[in-house]
């Protein structure tokens, strides 16, 4: 079993070191059994306030594991027995909808930027 806590609370980190080892800031792992993993799971999503928690543990899946989330930005998802990580999309402005994007790439602008100066010049003036 793997907990890891973001931004919890000391208590609840003093509470968890008597079942697991702490072995960096906020990373639990230890080999509880599972009505105490479940406890203390319980245990954290009432204790963690404003912080976020996320708990994996060995399960009798194709993956041999479980992962669980709480207030946490990546939730995990099951594809066709597989569980997988979905993280947010960034909150990047999109065009309207029916509305092409003029201009060059972002990507051209880069690969321009990375050639030497006499190259960038010699490309302007053959535009």
């Amino acid at each position: 079993m793997v907990l890891v806590l973001t931004a919890a609370p000391a208590g609840l980190r003093g509470e968890l070191t008597r079942w697991l080892m702490e072995i960096d800031a906020g990373v639990f792992v230890g080999n509880p059994s599972a009505r105490i993993r479940d406890e203390l799971w319980k245990r954290t999503k009432e204790s963690v306030r404003d912080g976020r928690a996320l708990l994996v543990y060995s399960a009798a899946t194709e993956q041999r594991l479980r992962v669980e989330t709480h207030r946490h930005h990546w939730h995990p998802v099951d594809v066709e027995g597989l569980t997988l990580m979905r993280r947010p999309l960034p909150d990047a402005p999109r065009p309207p909808e029916g509305e092409r994007r003029t201009g060059w790439s972002a990507a051209r602008g880069r690969q321009r930027a990375l050639r030497p100066a006499w190259r960038r010049n010699q490309s302007r003036e053959s535009e």
